[in-house]
């Protein structure tokens, strides 16, 4: 569990600096300049991920239960993580609703994402884990609209086929996930 935790304060931490010390960010930015602080950045991020893969996969060794989820929350989760694949596609597709009403769609994909596992899974490891992201992206989506607000930042209308576009690229890529990398890569087949 050691090592999961290290892997979620390694890349939930570097992916909170924008939050607790942007100015910090800013001036390190102009230090290094913007591609070295970028190889340094995707390299500690790469390093968190592999720890929070790693650490997961240890803790699934040793199982704790903390509660039963009913079966139905399980298929409950196939539909928010349908969500959350609109919404991370909304994230980059130009001009939809999505991006133009929500403002940080990717970050709202995290969230549901999240939650919707946390619902439909009771151990310890997923609810260290699924519970540190939607921590996480609870208070990023908090100050990046105030930051927003602050900043007078206005994002570009949506239209439908923006809308269409990046429901269309969500659902196609959560099909893939769902119904064949999701086992693959995690062992664990979400929906039978």
């Amino acid at each position: 569990m050691w090592m999961l935790i290290l892997g979620l304060l390694i890349f939930l931490g570097l992916h909170s600096v924008r939050i607790f010390a942007d100015g910090w960010r800013t001036r390190q930015i102009a230090r290094l300049g913007p591609l070295r602080w970028k190889a340094v950045y995707s390299v500690l991020a790469i390093a968190g991920f592999v720890l929070i893969c790693w650490g997961f996969g240890l803790a699934r060794q040793h199982p704790v239960l903390l509660y039963a989820p009913p079966a139905w929350l399980r298929h409950l989760n196939a539909l928010f993580t349908l969500v959350a694949f609109v919404l991370l596609a909304a994230a980059r597709v130009p001009r939809n609703h999505f991006k133009e009403k929500l403002h940080h769609p990717q970050t709202l994909a995290v969230k549901t994402w999240a939650f919707g596992h946390l619902l439909a899974i009771g151990m310890l490891r997923d609810v260290v884990l699924f519970g540190a992201f939607l921590l996480w992206s609870v208070v990023l989506y908090a100050v990046a609209r105030r930051r927003d607000r602050r900043e007078g930042i206005v994002y570009a209308e949506g239209t439908i086929r923006g809308d269409i576009i990046a429901c269309v690229i969500g659902a196609v890529l959560w099909a893939l996930f769902a119904f064949w990398l999701h086992e693959l890569l995690i062992g664990v087949n979400p929906i039978s």
